[in-house]
């Protein structure tokens, strides 16, 4: 008998010790974190990788800061996960990609880098109600469209192509003005930008050429602009073709400063352009230099320590993209897109680069433009 009653008290300890695991699992469960995954889409493998990467890190460090600060979204503590994508640049390999992201269930979405990527990508979020924030995707026309999911935390090409031409006509004193661009959505959408300024202030370009952004060889567009004698060149483009484009320029003995844009305002412009680049080179970049953000300094030294590498145009404010997606769930108390997007338009945060919130258009309502110039080795902010 006496071992029949061991035997029972035997069973009985257990059944109590695996009743017990059940509930710590379910408990365990219970506590776990809830996946929230945000998609980036950018270049990252080709000519203009090293932008796309410098975006995706800045998302990067915005979702590990809000995982080590812990958000909780309708009662349940949430873990970002960011779900890259590589676009190349490219407009149609940008909606496959946009599909993708939207097929794999992200809540938002960072990105496109470029213009040209962002603007077909756009159609794709919107049917899907997916919120897509760009970084420095600057055409007038993403934003023109009115697309609900549309956002961008940059200024425009418009404000940008007008003070380069400012910058050009009244301080550089240059009236004959030659202007280039890739025919890419960006590097067309800034030409054009600052054809219309040169318009306005009753001023012709003396030459309007068109390259591609796969070009390397200007020898013919840029002996035709010789001719013309230009006191400038403007190009509008990425630092992939402005940097080979500077070099032929200098070949040629064309004396003309040269003026980009924020494609050309790179240390990969700095790098490939090597000893062509010269004190009169200019470029404009949309936004602020990072010295003068509210945050710039912290996040560089904090952008170099984690990823081992500076930070090369606009990872500040895919930072700041990135944290208007959480800060719009946070007020929704939910990452469902569907309840978030509503309130977009009322976020309203201090952020690395200034204070972030959208017009009704999704514009940034802080943009900013920086006039660069090229000094002692590096970009020299000259406003």
């Amino acid at each position: 008998m006496k071992h029949l009653a061991e035997d029972g008290l035997l069973k009985r300890n257990a059944m109590m010790l695996v009743l017990a695991g059940l509930t710590m699992s379910a408990g365990t469960l219970a506590w776990a974190d809830t996946v929230v995954k945000i998609g980036f889409a950018g270049p990252l493998t080709g000519p203009i990788a090293h932008v796309g990467k410098d975006e995706q890190y800045g998302a990067q460090l915005a979702l590990d800061d809000a995982n080590a600060k812990g958000v909780v979204l309708g009662g349940q503590k949430v873990r970002f996960e960011l779900l890259s994508e590589d676009d190349q640049g490219d407009p149609r390999t940008a909606t496959t990609v946009a599909q993708r992201l939207a097929d794999a269930g992200v809540k938002g979405v960072v990105g496109h880098v470029t213009s040209g990527a962002s603007i077909p990508a756009s159609r794709i979020y919107e049917q899907a109600g997916i919120p897509a924030i760009t970084p420095s995707s600057t055409s007038p026309k993403l934003t023109q469209q009115r697309y609900r999911t549309t956002y961008r935390v940059i200024a425009n090409d418009t404000q940008q192509g007008a003070a380069m031409v400012g910058f050009a006509a009244d301080v550089l004193k240059a009236k004959r003005i030659a202007v280039i661009d890739d025919r890419t959505a960006y590097g067309q959408g800034l030409a054009d930008a600052v054809v219309d300024s040169l318009k306005r202030r009753s001023l012709a370009p003396v030459g309007r050429e068109f390259t591609s952004d796969k070009a390397t060889d200007f020898a013919s567009i840029l002996t035709k602009l010789k001719a013309a004698q230009p006191d400038a060149i403007f190009y509008g483009g990425m630092d992939a073709q402005g940097a080979p484009l500077l070099k032929q320029m200098k070949q040629l003995g064309i004396n003309a400063k040269y003026l980009g844009g924020d494609g050309a305002c790179t240390a990969e412009m700095i790098k490939i352009a090597g000893t062509s680049m010269s004190e009169d080179v200019y470029c404009t970049k949309a936004g602020i230099p990072m010295d003068k953000m509210p945050g710039g300094k912290q996040f560089n030294e904090r952008f170099k320590a984690r990823f081992k590498v500076p930070v090369q145009l606009y990872a500040p404010y895919s930072y700041d993209a990135t944290t208007a997606l959480i800060e719009a769930m946070k007020l929704a108390n939910s990452a469902d897109p569907a309840r978030y997007l509503p309130l977009m338009q009322k976020v309203a945060f201090k952020g690395v680069t200034g204070n972030i919130g959208f017009d009704a258009n999704g514009d940034s309502r802080e943009g900013g433009v920086s006039l660069y110039q090229f000094k002692a080795g590096q970009w020299e902010p000259r406003n």
